[in-house]
Formats: structure tokens, sequence, C-alpha cells
């Protein structure tokens, strides 16, 4: 208990009070919000920045407030409105969990961790995140930027290890606020000192609420063991993918052989590669003799 106290007053409390006068203002923390605004958002900025999120994330709060109004859309409809957010299945596996809250919840978004870890495409992380942010209840929220804020002030590490591991789930269990209130506060706090501050590449420490009691800090910061992951994009797949995804977004109907080449000219080999994945993904449909987004 005694640590406990001391994590809280030297950890907590601070990143706490930091908190208010830090905060950016985002749509999804508005006390208008409702937990499947908090879940779209969630699921819209996982690799994906704020600033690219923010527009789509209220075009499509405007078109589909509920899951039920998702549930309905049709898939190429969804595909549009997602845009270049990246990383298009996510936006497959957001219509599916609509559709199964429709099915399964009557329409209204569970409440419970449980719950909400069943549906298409919600894990551990997103359904902690809806739990805390949504409801206000205790949830240990543990994305990169938290998982990173942990492994500086506690565990004296540049960077967490490159996947969750048990025992940072069980220190940051430990370090959690137990009740609700207080805990959902602390989620929120404490990524945001992440994504701010206690950032990957060039911290800020000058400006870090815990600076003064960082582990990392006081061991002269050392360079991390693993560098911060990077992920390529340029004559990527991914690229070549995203270029196929803009042309059949744009297009009124079927596209072509032609018009695919146009949009990836580089690399034939790479190009049906490309293509052969979206089919697979369910991201396109054959359309007569071309292709389009599925219907």
């Amino acid at each position: 208990m005694a640590e406990a106290g001391l994590v809280d007053a030297r950890l907590v409390a601070p990143v706490l009070a930091w908190y208010p006068g830090a905060a950016r203002d985002l749509p999804w923390r508005a006390s208008d919000r409702t937990p499947w605004g908090v879940l779209v958002s969630e699921v819209m900025l996982q690799q994906t920045p704020v600033a690219r999120v923010e527009p789509v994330w209220r075009a499509w709060l405007d078109r589909w407030p509920t899951p039920a109004a998702l549930a309905e859309a049709p898939t190429a409809d969804v595909l549009r409105a997602w845009g270049t957010l990246g990383y298009p299945r996510r936006a497959l596996r957001l219509a599916a969990c609509a559709r199964a809250v429709v099915e399964h919840h009557g329409g209204a978004l569970p409440t419970t961790e449980a719950e909400l870890r069943a549906l298409p495409g919600i894990g551990a992380y997103t359904a902690a995140a809806v739990v805390a942010f949504a409801h206000g209840r205790r949830a240990v929220v543990l994305d990169t930027n938290v998982r990173r804020v942990l492994a500086r002030t506690l565990g004296g590490q540049g960077l967490p290890p490159a996947h969750l591991t048990r025992g940072e789930q069980s220190r940051a269990d430990a370090v959690w606020p137990a009740d609700d209130a207080r805990a959902a506060a602390w989620s929120q706090a404490v990524m945001e000192l992440g994504a701010l501050v206690c950032t990957a590449r060039a911290p800020r420490c000058a400006a870090c609420p815990v600076a003064s009691s960082c582990a990392w800090r006081a061991a002269g910061s050392p360079p991390p063991t693993t560098a911060p992951r990077t992920q390529a994009w340029t004559g990527t797949d991914r690229q070549a993918r995203g270029r196929i995804m803009a042309v059949l977004r744009d297009a009124v109907g079927p596209v072509g052989e032609g018009a695919l080449t146009a949009a990836w000219p580089h690399d034939a080999e790479q190009r049906a590669r490309a293509l052969a994945g979206l089919l697979a993904d369910g991201l396109v449909a054959r359309a007569g003799d071309g292709y389009g987004l599925p219907e």
C-alpha cells in the first residue's frame, strides 16, 4: 500500500493536475459525446493522427450518428466516407460491429469490456477506452502512449517492449486508481501526456509534470534498446492499394484495367498483388469487366 501511495503521489496526482490545462479540445471528449462516437473515434485513431481523423469523424457522426444508422449503410458508401484515413478494413470492421450491435444489443452499444470485446473488430484496448472515456468507469487503457509513459517513469526504459507483456499489464493495473471517476480521468490524462510531452522521438521533458521523479531521466535518459517502429509508405503495397482505392472511390461506375494501370504504373506485379489483396479483404469487388467498391 505504501508503494502504491508513493506512485500515486509522484505520478498519478501530478499528471491529473497537469491535464486540465494541457488537454486538447477534441469533439469525442465533449460533454455531449456518445458511446458510439467514442468508439468511432478510437477505431479511426488507430495508427492515424488526430488532425486527419477529426474532420472525417465529424462527417461520419453527422451521417451515421448511431450503430443502427451505419448498419443500414451500403459498403461502398462506408468506404467512400472513410476516404484517405488508411487501413480501410477498419471501416468494414466498424460496419460489422454496428450490425452486431443492432442484432444482439438492440442498437445500444454494450457497456462492459467483455461485451464490447465480443463485437467484431473490437480488441482489449478499444473496449477499455470506451468504458473509461464514454462511461467514466475504471478500465486499464493501455495504448502505445501510455505504455511509453509507464516504461519511462516507472521502468527507466526509453521505450516499452514491441508487444504488451504481462509485466506491463500488472504494473499498469497496480498504478490505475481504484475509484471510477479518478481512474477514467487518469486514463485520459496519462494518454495525453504520452501524446503531447512524453513522445517517442523528441520527449519534452522540460514540460513534463513528473520529470523530477522519472526513472528514465534519473538514469540519464539512456537510449532505447529498440528503435521506434516506422512504417514505410512510398513504393509499398500499401501505397499501391491506396492508389487503387482512391480511383474506385471517385469512380461513378466500374473501373477497367487501364484506369488501375494508370493509378499504379510502376510495377505490374505489385499492382496485381495489391488488387488481389483488396479483393480478398472485401474492399474491392468485380463489376462486369472491371472493378468497383462492394455494394
